[in-house]
């Protein structure tokens, strides 16, 4: 019992530096992205730009077909003639045509499945992710949130190109750098500034549910079990209390 003790105060010793690295590592600040993974409409919005846009790279082989439209109040030809364009069939998951070592081949390393990054990354960093990229010093893309990520800005025909405008900053060795201040839309998209936000938020939105598609019934169901235990506890009471009574 004594050791048990002992691993268990130095377990919770060790939770603060445990923060203090998760909350360096994870130091980019992004701004809420409003989702809301209860708005149907967003969702189907962001399952078009996703099918469109992403999955020709990005599997979300978690995810069938069907499983999507049912939580999305689609019906099986909307889904099989819009949201399919290979030949899978209404059943299956949601997977690349390519294989892994075409990808390898073609990319230098395979595009990574999304299916969970919703749920490990959240929606605000999706949304802050896919409104960051810019145009750099050497001609491509770059991104502030994920800095030399190796995917492209595939949405910039509709976000448009934007350019990085700098400041300086003295960090604590005293050494000056220049780092982005903020962004400059150099060339438009088909898109507005508010209409790609829209976008951006729609794509965040349906990653965070395919990485927990449960969370539309789960929480409707948390309801129920909390009015529950709160009714089942005052039931408790009013027993303990009638069986008291004769004791006191």
């Amino acid at each position: 019992m004594k050791k048990l003790a002992k691993y268990l105060f130095i377990a919770v010793a060790l939770l603060p530096g445990a923060s203090v690295v998760a909350t360096a590592a994870g130091s980019t600040h992004v701004e809420s992205s409003g989702v809301n993974v209860n708005d149907t409409a967003s969702l189907q919005r962001g399952a078009k730009w996703y099918v469109n846009y992403c999955l020709g790279c990005h599997s979300i082989s978690y995810m069938r077909y069907n499983r999507l439209a049912k939580d999305l109040g689609l019906s099986e030809d909307q889904v099989m003639q819009n949201l399919v364009f290979s030949d899978a069939k209404f059943g299956e998951t949601m997977d690349i045509a390519m294989s892994e070592e075409q990808a390898k081949a073609w990319f230098g390393k395979a595009p990574p499945d999304l299916s969970l990054t919703g749920r490990a990354r959240g929606a605000d960093w999706l949304f802050a992710y896919l409104r960051s990229f810019y145009r750099d010093e050497t001609g491509g893309w770059n991104n502030t949130v994920l800095p030399n990520a190796a995917m492209p800005n595939v949405l910039w025909r509709q976000q448009g190109i934007q350019s990085p405008v700098y400041r300086q900053e003295t960090g604590d060795n005293g050494f000056t750098r220049d780092v982005i201040d903020h962004f400059v839309l150099t060339t438009p998209g088909s898109q507005s500034p508010e209409e790609f936000e829209q976008t951006a938020r729609d794509i965040a939105a349906f990653l965070q549910y395919t990485g927990e598609p449960v969370q539309l019934e789960r929480k409707g169901i948390g309801v129920w079990v909390l009015l529950f235990l709160a009714l089942f506890t005052f039931i408790a009471y009013l027993l303990k209390a009638e069986y008291w009574r004769d004791v006191h």
